[in-house]
């Protein structure tokens, strides 16, 4: 999902009603102006409710989701169950938005040329969303906070899903071609998400009814070998 305006107004609703203080209050402006430190300010909050900011930055969408305790990729994300949602865990050092997107550059390749995109490439493919200018000051940190539509586009060009660029937890500086393969993917996405909430049994089932179909495929694969 791409948090639009009303979409927006609606998640902020849901989890402050879902996702309370641990004395059951509903968190207020002033709440999360506290435990952020400041990052989103009580302003920010109402103006957010009340749907006057169009496209909310990343890190203050990120900031308010880890004060409240619920994944920050929620916000991209169409979840039936919130309740069902992990929480997620407060400390640690985590990539930067800059990292990730860095990341894409140095792992993902012109499928023409087989060399890596450039930020002009980048902003041409966006069709307008990106100036090449906004992406090299996502690259190089001087926009450590882009707006929510602009986190889209680069999702966009890089057949990624936005959740790729929110914070699930410690993962090394690099991602290799599989792991991108996999965000490409939905519905191995899709797949992930549901099986991380079941117990690890029910874990090890599902994995082994995957490597069950593995060899069924070799067995096809050897049977039409010459």
């Amino acid at each position: 999902m791409t948090p639009s305006l009303e979409s927006s107004v609606a998640q902020v609703e849901r989890f402050v009603e879902t996702y309370r203080r641990p004395d059951g209050r509903r968190w207020t402006g002033a709440d999360l102006a506290k435990v952020t430190g400041g990052v989103v300010h009580r302003s920010y909050v109402t103006n957010l409710r009340k749907g006057r900011i169009e496209s909310p930055g990343y890190e203050k969408l990120a900031a308010m989701a880890k004060a409240m305790g619920f994944p920050p990729e929620l916000w991209f994300e169409e979840v039936e169950d919130l309740d069902s949602a992990i929480q997620v865990e407060k400390t640690g050092d985590h990539p930067s938005f800059s990292d990730r997107v860095n990341e894409l550059f140095e792992t993902m390749t012109d499928e023409t040329t087989g060399k890596p995109y450039t930020n002009t490439e980048v902003a041409r493919m966006s069709l307008g969303d990106l100036t090449e200018e906004e992406v090299e000051g996502i690259r190089d940190g001087s926009i450590p906070n882009p707006p929510v539509d602009k986190v889209v586009a680069l999702a966009s060009v890089f057949g990624v899903l936005s959740s790729y660029f929110l914070d699930k937890g410690k993962r090394p500086p690099l991602i290799d071609r599989e792991v991108l393969e996999i965000f490409r993917d939905e519905t191995a996405t899709a797949i992930a998400h549901k099986s991380f909430h079941l117990p690890d049994h029910e874990k090890q089932m599902i994995l082994n009814i995957i490597q069950q179909f593995e060899q069924m495929h070799a067995a096809d694969d050897q049977d039409d070998a010459p």
